[in-house]
This record gives C-alpha cells, sequence and structure tokens, in this order.
C-alpha cells in the first residue's frame, strides 16, 4: 500500500502564513495583550527593588513603603487579569485556526481522486485525518499561543535587563549560548524522528486494521503465526521510533535547563560584586536578579513546548501532503451537447497494469445502454470513468466536447455514479438532500423524495428537519436508497451510470429500490453496468466488455444472432 506524500518545510511554512493571514486581526490582539502581559510583569520587581534600595539608603518613610507595596499588589491583579483575558483571546484564535484547518483537511480527502484513494494505505490516511489533526489542533491552540507569549516576555524582559544596567544585561544573555546550541541540534534531528515515529503510529493502525477486518480469514487459512509476525515486527518497528524521540527529549532538556540557571546566579554574583565596588546601587541588584528570575519561566515554557511544537509540525506536514495529488478546479466550457464520447481510453490501478485497452465508445443522449461482460472484465472501472470519478490514464472521455472529469472536478453534476454503496450522513433529511444543490428549495426536495416512492417520509412529525443517523432516525436499506436516488433527482443529471445499484438488497427491498430507480431514470439518459443479463435485455444497446475491451456492440436480439461473446454469456446465464 502507498503513503500521501509529506509536505516540506516550505510547503509547511506557506500553509502556516495562510492560516495566519486569515486571522490578522485577532493575531495582533493577542500580540498586544501579550506584550502588555510582559509589561506588567515588570512593574512588580522594579518596586520591590525601589523599597529595597529606600531601605537601604533610609530615605523611605512608613507610608511610601505602604504606596510602593499596594502598587505591587495592583501590578500584580492587572497581570493576572491581563494573563487571563490573554490566554482567552489566543485560545480563540488557536480554535479557529484547527476549523479552518479541519475544514481543508475534510474537503482534501473527498478530493482525493479514486485511483489515489484505492492505492492509499488505510491507516496512513485514517492516521492524518483523526491523530495528527488532533495533535496540530493542540500545538495551534496551546503549544503556539505559549511559545508565542513565552517569546514576547524574553524580549520585553532582556530590553528591560539593557536599560536597567547594560553590564547585568550581558550577564543576563550568558545561557542564550548554550540555549540556541542544544535547541539548534534538537531541531535538525527532531522532524525527521518525529515524521518517522507518526509514519509507525499509521503502520500499527493498518495492521490493526487488517487484523480485525480479516480475522476470519486469517483463521481459516492459517495465517495467524504470519500475521502475529508481522504485527511484531511492526509494533517493534514503531518502539524504536519512540526510543529515538525520547533519546532527543533526554539531552535536549536537561542541556536548557541547566542554560537556564546560569543566569541566575551570574547576575547575583556579577551585581553582588559591582555594588561591592559600589558601581551599582543595591535596588539595580535586586530589580535585576528578580528580571532573571522572570526569564526562567517564559524559557521553560519555550522549552517545554518546542518538543510538541516539532511533533505538531511533522503532524501539520502530514497533514498538508493530504492536497498533493489534488489540481486546482479547472476552468471548464459548456458542453454543446449531452453525447459521450470515450476515445482510445486506457486505465490502471498500478501502474504497467492496465485495466482498460483503448475502449471507443458513444452514447446518444436519451439512449439506455447496458454495459456486460464476465468479473474483472473492467465493466465497474469504465463505468466510473464515464461518470467522471476518475481521470483516464490515457484517451478521453467527453461530454458535449468537454472532459467529464474536468466538468465533475469543477462541480458540474452532468453524470451521476449509482451504485449499491449508499450513504446517510448525520443531519436533517434536508442537509442529506441538499448536499446535491444547495440551493434547492424545500419544494423540490419533497418532489424528489416523492417521485422515488419514499413514501416513509410523510410520516415524519418533523418532516425536512428530521434527524437522520446517530441519534436519529435510523433508516433500513431500502430507504436509505431512497434518500439516495431522491438526492441524485435533486442534482437532476442528464445521465445515470447504475452499477447493479441493487445487487446487495433482498429481493423484497430490491423491488422497491428498482421501482425508484426506474423513477430516477425518466428523461435521462442511463447506462447499466449490468451484471445480471436479464438487467441488459430491454436496453436499446449492449456493449461486451472482454479482457478491458469493447468486443462487441449491438441489440439483444443481434447480439444473440452473431453467437458471440455475449451470446455465450446468455446461454451460460440460462443455463443452456
Amino acid at each position: 500500500m502507498n503513503r500521501l506524500p509529506i509536505a516540506d518545510r516550505g510547503e509547511v511554512r506557506r500553509a502556516a502564513v495562510r492560516l495566519m493571514r486569515g486571522e490578522r486581526r485577532a493575531l495582533a490582539l493577542v500580540l498586544a495583550l501579550t506584550a502588555l502581559t510582559a509589561l506588567s510583569a515588570l512593574v512588580g520587581p522594579y518596586l520591590l527593588g525601589k523599597i529595597v534600595g529606600g531601605v537601604d539608603r533610609g530615605t523611605l518613610t512608613l507610608s511610601t513603603v505602604d504606596q510602593l507595596a499596594f502598587g505591587v499588589l495592583v501590578a500584580a491583579v492587572a497581570h493576572l487579569l491581563l494573563v487571563r483575558y490573554s490566554t482567552l483571546q489566543t485560545t480563540r484564535l488557536g480554535e479557529r485556526f484547527l476549523a479552518s484547518l479541519r475544514e481543508e483537511a475534510v474537503t482534501r480527502s473527498l478530493s482525493l481522486p479514486a485511483r489515489v484513494v484505492d492505492r492509499l494505505s488505510t491507516g496512513d490516511l485514517l492516521t492524518r485525518v483523526s491523530s495528527d489533526i488532533g495533535t496540530v489542533g493542540q500545538t495551534l491552540r496551546d503549544g503556539v499561543p505559549e511559545v508565542l507569549a513565552g517569546l514576547v516576555h524574553l524580549v520585553i524582559v532582556f530590553v528591560a535587563m539593557f536599560l536597567l544596567d547594560p553590564v547585568l544585561g550581558l550577564v543576563s544573555l550568558t545561557g542564550v549560548p548554550f540555549v540556541v546550541w542544544v535547541t539548534r541540534w534538537y531541531l535538525a534531528r527532531a522532524r525527521d524522528a518525529y515524521l518517522a515515529e507518526t509514519a509507525a503510529s499509521g503502520d500499527v493502525a493498518e495492521i490493526t486494521a487488517a487484523v480485525g477486518e480479516g480475522s476470519r480469514t486469517i483463521e481459516t487459512y492459517g495465517l495467524r503465526d504470519r500475521m502475529v509476525a508481522a504485527a511484531e515486527a511492526t509494533i517493534a518497528h514503531s518502539y524504536r521510533t519512540r526510543l529515538r524521540t525520547l533519546w532527543l527529549r533526554n539531552i535536549f532538556f536537561p542541556v536548557a535547563s541547566v542554560a537556564n540557571t546560569v543566569p541566575t546566579a551570574l547576575v547575583l554574583l556579577v551585581g553582588g560584586l559591582v555594588y561591592a565596588g559600589n558601581g551599582v546601587e543595591i535596588e539595580v541588584v535586586v530589580t535585576g536578579a528578580l528580571y532573571v528570575w522572570l526569564l526562567a519561566e517564559p524559557m521553560e515554557r519555550i522549552q517545554m513546548w518546542i518538543e510538541f511544537l516539532q511533533r505538531g509540525a511533522a503532524s501539520f506536514a502530514r497533514v498538508e501532503g493530504i492536497g498533493a495529488h489534488i489540481e486546482p478546479a479547472p476552468v471548464v466550457a459548456e458542453p454543446a451537447d449531452d453525447r459521450i464520447e470515450v476515445r482510445g481510453v486506457r486505465y490502471s490501478y498500478v501502474d504497467g497494469h492496465e485495466v482498460l485497452h483503448g475502449v471507443d465508445l458513444v452514447v446518444q443522449p436519451g439512449e439506455r445502454l447496458a454495459i456486460v461482460g464476465v468479473s474483472g472484465a473492467g465493466k465497474s472501472t469504465l463505468g466510473r470513468l464515464i461518470a467522471g470519478v476518475d481521470r483516464p490514464s490515457a484517451g478521453s472521455v467527453l461530454v458535449g466536447g468537454v472532459p467529464v472529469a474536468d466538468l465533475a472536478a469543477a462541480g458540474e453534476q452532468r453524470i451521476v455514479l449509482v451504485t449499491q454503496e449508499h450513504h446517510v450522513f448525520i443531519g436533517t433529511v434536508r442537509e442529506n438532500l441538499a448536499l446535491a444543490a444547495p440551493d434547492a428549495d424545500d419544494g423540490r426536495l419533497v418532489e424528489a423524495l416523492r417521485t422515488v416512492d419514499a413514501r416513509w417520509f410523510d410520516e415524519l412529525e418533523d418532516g425536512l428537519d428530521t434527524l437522520l443517523g446517530a441519534g436519529g432516525l435510523q433508516l433500513d436499506p431500502a430507504q436509505a436508497q431512497q434518500l439516495a436516488l431522491a438526492r441524485v433527482e435533486v442534482a437532476d443529471p442528464h445521465t445515470l451510470v447504475l452499477d447493479e445499484a441493487t445487487s446487495s438488497l433482498d429481493p423484497a427491498t430490491a423491488r422497491h429500490a428498482e421501482r425508484a430507480i426506474a423513477a430516477v431514470r425518466e428523461r435521462r439518459t442511463v447506462i447499466a453496468i449490468a451484471h445480471r443479463l436479464q438487467t441488459a435485455r430491454d436496453a436499446d444497446r449492449i456493449a461486451v466488455v472482454d479482457a478491458g475491451r469493447v468486443v462487441e456492440l449491438g441489440s439483444h436480439d443481434d447480439l444473440v444472432a452473431r453467437d458471440g461473446t455475449y451470446a455465450t454469456l446468455w446461454r451460460s446465464w440460462h443455463g443452456s
């Protein structure tokens, strides 16, 4: 199985800039609040230094001390309020970032070409849209605001240190080279290590799903030992990737922690020596020591979150990689008519193994065409290409002279594929139907339900506002098929491609579904992928597909008279 690509650092940076550009005002407010928060933190140490200096000189009165102490209290309260408000705003900003990212990830996942999805590792895609999105979400909601606030605090405190005393300002920077070195060392290795760890997690999810879904097959064919060995190897690899990231953290954090404590000790030592030589007043030393102490908290906060930021950046790169196979929506011309032309179409799910080999076919507007053939002949693949679900590897599928896949990518539902797979989305009946045409009014939605004979709708007290899916009304297979067909009716395509839409239903349910399909087929071109030849008999023409080629084309009677491939299939179907 293949994996989706991973966005490089440049793509991740551009994606981050794109997210921030959409929230410029909120981001400016967060930065302003963070700066005010940092400045408010400097007031208390400054006033405490004044108190110590005044007491040392013997120039302070009791009332002045009380006033300065009250100022410290006011500054502390103001700082607390600013912290709470800035935290609220940064959290809201992070949630908006996360919402935008989730919407993009869902849109990209749904826009992936079918050929890409068919070849993907289920665990890889599942991990990206679940755990990776969760990691990025926590990074955007918590990590980025924390690091941003920490950096602003550091800059303001360092500036305050230099304004207080240049010598002490230089001393406060002594730990920075060590922090920069260990951070650069860590960052140079962390991205690849975390990408490997998240990819390994996807492999674990993949093999877990495979074992769970195929447990009966595994037991039937005696594959238990082989699958256990494969699972153990996958888990062992995941364990090794986690050990690698743990080793990086065990070097990064201790070195950074030591680098944070050194400046505080040096400021006290150097400040004490300078004070002893009458080079600086005691209040400067006290204020400087308190300022350096203020550096420790944001520095530790940044170091704590920088590890998670690397994990988040790796997950962000994986999420951005979902869109690597998606092409921009093309600008398409209006089709000249509803005539469908398949010209020299070739297609392969796996490179080097073609499923279709130079197929040519023309479908006239209003025609009923059946496509038949043995299993694996390429019938369903041809139907998917005609519906624009995927693009041919070579050749073209046109409607009115315009590529069908371009129309589908641009949101033009001229041709709709109806299969035995139908889905009821969590939401109201209205929301389920309006997916096909967001501008459709309620009258059009109700009429579509009546067209497919969905009588169960008349019994719903809330009508179109009835909630479906988890926590709401559970539809049986026939009702779900009717809902799906009503959605098709709302979309109002000129052509339907039917790929045995009732083959998985029981006979009674299938009869209801076939009546609904008959209603939807009215006034439309119909291309039926017929796995049962009885379905093909009443078609205007029948295309016989064999080994990826259309080998016969004509009416039922003509093909039987030719005594070729179709005639053989027909006799086999009837047991004669």
